[in-house]
């Protein structure tokens, strides 16, 4: 039986496109760079804000990542919290884990800073143990660093958590973890190809976990 259940948060527990998208367009407006359409920029949700960057520039210089991420981070302070969405039935989900003695985390590209406000602003603060944000591993997911980090903080043994998100990013961190995997179908991701990486579950939402007997 798991003891902790780790998420990912974009396109797994909320929306934060509307913010994404405003934020990587200032920013490449500041770079003098042309701006990029809504549906590639949704296409780079859940990588890290330099593998965004070379997605959507093709452009590789570390110098103008770390300026990409400078001037996306100014325009997220002012829109991303306020342009995120929690999913419908994710603050139920979490007490009830809560309720089982269930440990829970974040495991996400996005900044720590940033988790922490939305769930100040949604008053889920109390409902999620640990987070590990963009700037708190070396290497961003698919590499298992985070999902590590959070076994050792809640010192649990590997096949104790459960890791849920909507993307391949996820599905192959948790693979390289060595974790189970349950994938929602709420991101940009389908069933099908999630079928070529192990899995326990694939979801419609989130919010479904808590009616899966015998997984938590």
């Amino acid at each position: 039986m798991k003891q902790a259940v780790i998420f990912d948060f974009d396109y797994t527990l909320g929306d934060s496109a509307k913010g994404i998208i405003a934020s990587i367009n200032f920013a490449l407006e500041k770079m003098n760079l042309e701006t990029a359409p809504k549906e590639r920029i949704i296409k780079t949700i859940g990588l890290s804000l330099e593998e965004s960057y070379q997605a959507l520039t093709g452009r590789t210089d570390s110098r103008e990542k770390e300026n990409f991420k400078a001037y996306f981070g100014e325009k997220a302070d002012e829109v991303m919290v306020v342009n995120t969405r929690v999913y419908d039935g994710v603050k139920e989900l979490l007490t009830w884990l809560h309720e089982k003695g269930k440990k829970t985390a974040i495991v996400t590209t996005k900044y720590h800073y940033r988790i922490q406000q939305i769930l100040a602003a949604n008053q889920m603060e109390h409902l999620i143990d640990a987070v590990i944000g963009g700037e708190d591993v070396k290497k961003p997911k698919p590499d298992p660093e985070g999902i590590r980090k959070i076994k050792d903080q809640f010192g649990i043994s590997l096949d104790e958590i459960l890791y849920v998100g909507d993307s391949l990013v996820d599905a192959k961190a948790a693979q390289s973890a060595g974790v189970d995997f349950a994938a929602v179908l709420t991101g940009t991701t389908d069933a099908k190809e999630f079928q070529n990486y192990p899995h326990c579950r694939i979801l419609e939402r989130v919010s479904e976990l808590g009616s899966q007997k015998g997984l938590i």
